[in-house]
């Protein structure tokens, strides 16, 4: 296996900085500092893992580049936004999906800054196509991976590209039927909501989850998942294991609250919502065995955190204790 290259003394002495100041809660030195160390071909990775040093990526996108991860392009997280909002959209199948979600976007674009951004995971379609046949008064931002991603990995490369102060997933199952960007953005007038949208769930014991109403909730569900940018640095992307959708949105949901940030479910936004064809065109085994194997993972992340629950229920009792 090759050795990762090693950086040189001056880089690593800016990155020793650079931690140091994000220590102290000085952001625009640490900025400041990030974009040296660019400057000198090299690019700082944050993660609550810790922060690592590799050779600078390339800096822009190329739609006809097929990427083999999201690590491949540079993440622009660490940039200022410029932008108030960036939608992230996976095409995969099915493209009637994909034109719907366009076509509403297009008969009801969000009346603020925004961009679009396509991630054309291996998609069995051609999505240029579509992006092409639509008038969104944008440039709409399509990135193609060469093989099929898991879904995490996927929606990743499209979060990485983000300008926005606030990043939007959006599933192709949803339909825009108005502007659902400026009510979304109304969530995170309060600065300590990190993640809302219009479908939230709650739960009493971190293993029944169930529709919950506006209001502060435990997660949001990734059909219109709203992350602010600053969660997107501050506690990292979507889990690589989770390669089915299913709970992935728990996860990310819960890793965004264990880091203090609030999670809140709007009022119901224009929004249409179609059948879920990645869930209804797989087999029912294969989806359960899917679905299970991600809730799995969510509760060895999580399944001691009951001090994250909003509303939690009593501890069950083993049976034979006396309650």
């Amino acid at each position: 296996m090759d050795q990762a290259p090693t950086p040189p003394e001056d880089v690593t002495r800016l990155v020793a900085e650079r931690t140091k100041a994000r220590a102290e809660g000085d952001y625009e030195e640490a900025d400041r500092i990030r974009e040296r160390v660019r400057e000198l071909g090299w690019e700082v990775m944050d993660s609550p893992r810790g922060t690592t040093m590799r050779p600078a990526l390339p800096s822009q996108t190329n739609a006809s580049v097929g990427y083999a991860r999201p690590e491949d392009l540079a993440s622009l997280l660490d940039e200022p936004p410029n932008l108030d909002a960036s939608l992230v959209v996976l095409a995969e199948d099915h493209q009637a999906d994909l034109d719907r979600l366009l076509q509403g976007l297009s008969s009801h674009p969000p009346l603020t800054s925004w961009e679009l951004i396509v991630v054309a995971n291996a998609a069995s379609f051609d999505p240029e196509a579509s992006v092409a046949g639509v008038d969104l008064e944008i440039e709409p931002s399509l990135m193609s991976t060469s093989a099929r991603l898991g879904w995490a990995d996927a929606v990743n490369l499209g979060l990485r590209r983000t300008h926005g102060g606030v990043a939007v997933l959006l599933d192709a199952s949803v339909e825009p039927t108005g502007d659902l960007v400026a009510p979304l953005l109304e969530a995170f007038i309060d600065e300590r909501v990190g993640i809302a949208g219009p479908f939230g769930v709650s739960s009493r014991d971190l293993r029944h989850f169930d529709e919950a109403p506006p209001g502060e909730v435990d997660a949001i569900e990734g059909y219109c998942l709203a992350v602010r940018r600053e969660v997107l640095r501050d506690v990292g992307l979507f889990d690589a294991h989770f390669h089915f959708y299913r709970n992935a949105d728990l996860d990310f949901s819960f890793a965004a609250r264990a880091a203090g940030w609030r999670a809140v479910r709007t009022e119901d936004l224009p929004l249409r919502v179609h059948e879920h064809r990645a869930w209804s065109s797989l087999a029912p085994e294969e989806r359960d065995r899917l679905s299970k194997r991600n809730f799995y993972r969510f509760l060895k992340h999580w399944g001691d955190r009951r001090d994250l629950l909003t509303h939690p229920g009593p501890r069950r009792t083993p049976a034979g204790d006396q309650p």
